[in-house]
């Protein structure tokens, strides 16, 4: 092609000068000079405009390939962000990812995790960075890493800080090791870049203190902030929310692993049956139910107030959310749903729901109570002081109740002397009842013989006395009659 224009190009020149030469007889010299150098720059200045045109048609190709490429890279950030819809396996996108991973992280404060026990010297705990430390001052909202040798010179963890310290051990399908047994709650009281020294803000347990003392927690993980309870870290991976299971499927292997021998069965059991089918037995705060909505209708979820959390909390008597951080983008601040949306509530909810004809039951499911382990640890210790008070109050009781029994055995020592004692009377009273019962009949019958002797001598002495009466009335009857005669 570039021949066939070069020999146009050619052509043109000589038909050029010819036309030149012919028209020179009637031109004056300086039209001819004008025209032979207008020729030369029309056919010089052709080589550059034709690098311009090709280089135009290259960039004009690489601007296509660009557009087209913006336009899909477009696309592919659209579907990075939102995710597919269209996505059997349930495309998610950087979003919910994102709000996933915030609230996985939400209040989670700073970790240093992999610190080896060094020394424990009274209440003094010190810890040092391992040989190949895991990273965990991860910058926060995208910002850039501390400069390497200013970071070498600042403490591991700050002084005054008020950690909350767990022994770790490694799992098999963890790329870092897990915290498995709390040991308690510390002050920093020293600090260099890898090592630390930890002192207790109260008096450990006696499961914790033998944990540290026998260093049986040799590897040592540093919280900032307790973690938070979640239904999501018991999820089997790949599992998704459906009909059977509002979370997705428990993963067994990992609680059971986990929480098998730490916690008692119905405990356990919790967390296998946590998002499944409700049952009869279960209590009324663990019942939740998935309603659909018959007709549209509205919930308010933000008051028209608007404070912040420390003039009186996050939500209203009503329970709407009165700090902005948690008040939602929707008019009137109430969420809409239309009718055959389904979403999951508290069977409280889903009752009032019911009585209002918005809704219907579609099923019930089990879920587990979150611990707030901030409450927890601290009704766990409140506990524990009011257990070890009751102690007190039962060893003294204890020792009451031992001086009362040997008291009552003494007591007891004695009674048996005095039975003993009582148990020979007893045995020599019946003897002298049985001589006084013989000596009584014996005396009975000479009572009776004697009152039988008395009534015979009674009845002779009547007798005599009569024949006294008479011998005296005859003596008197002679004596009479001798004075008369006289």
């Amino acid at each position: 092609m570039k021949f066939a224009l070069l020999a146009l190009l050619i052509v043109a020149v000589i038909g050029f000068f010819v036309i030149v030469w012919k028209a020179a007889k009637d031109w004056r010299w300086y039209q001819i000079v004008a025209a032979i150098f207008t020729m030369i720059f029309a056919v010089g200045f052709m080589f550059p405009v034709a690098g311009v045109l090709k280089s135009r048609a290259a960039w004009h190709q690489v601007y296509e390939e660009l557009a087209a490429r913006h336009e899909k890279s477009q696309s592919d950030q659209k579907l990075i962000k939102n995710g597919d819809p269209d996505d059997p396996a349930g495309g998610v996108g950087v979003i919910e990812l994102g709000m996933q991973l915030t609230k996985l992280g939400s209040e989670a404060g700073r970790r240093w995790r992999n610190l080896q026990l060094q020394n424990v010297a009274g209440d003094n705990v010190t810890l040092i960075q391992a040989a190949n430390p895991i990273a965990t001052d991860i910058p926060v909202d995208g910002g850039e890493p501390a400069d390497a040798d200013a970071a070498a010179t600042l403490p591991l963890v700050p002084e005054g800080l008020v950690v909350y310290g767990f022994a770790e051990q490694p799992q098999p399908d963890v790329n870092v090791p897990v915290p498995t047994f709390y040991l308690g709650e510390f002050r920093v009281t020293a600090a260099t870049p890898n090592q630390v020294t930890l002192v207790p803000t109260g008096k450990l347990e006696p499961n914790q203190q033998q944990a540290i003392a026998n260093r049986q927690a040799a590897s040592w993980s540093l919280l900032e902030m307790l973690p938070l309870d979640g239904h999501e870290p018991f999820v089997a991976e790949g599992s998704e929310p459906d009909n059977e299971y509002i979370f997705g499927r428990p993963n067994e292997e990992l609680i059971n692993r986990i929480l098998g021998n730490r916690v008692d069965p119905a405990t356990l059991s919790s967390y296998l049956r946590d998002g499944t089918r409700a049952t009869p037995d279960d209590p009324p705060m663990t019942r939740w139910v998935k309603i659909e909505f018959t007709k549209a209708y509205s919930i308010e979820v933000d008051s028209k107030d608007q404070r912040g959390a420390l003039d009186g909390g996050f939500f209203d008597g009503a329970g709407r959310a009165v700090d902005s951080r948690l008040q939602t983008e929707y008019e009137n601040g109430a969420i809409p749903f239309k009718a055959g949306e389904q979403i999951t509530v508290s069977e409280l909810a889903a009752n009032e729901l019911f009585d209002q004809g918005v809704a219907r039951l579609v099923d019930t499911y089990f879920v587990r109570p979150l611990n707030d382990y901030r409450y927890v640890l601290r009704r766990i210790r409140l506990r524990l002081t009011e257990l070890a008070i009751r102690q007190e109050e039962l060893k003294f009781e204890a020792k009451v109740l031992q001086e009362a029994v040997d008291a009552t055995s003494a007591m007891k020592t004695v009674n048996e002397e005095i039975k003993r004692d009582l148990e020979l009377d007893l045995d020599q009273s019946v003897v002298e009842r049985e001589s006084i019962r013989k000596y009584n009949e014996q005396l009975k019958q000479q009572v009776d013989e004697t009152r039988a002797t008395l009534v015979r001598l009674y009845n002779s002495n009547q007798a005599l006395e009569k024949e006294l009466d008479r011998i005296h009335f005859s003596i008197q009857r002679s004596v009479d009659s001798v004075t008369l005669a006289n």
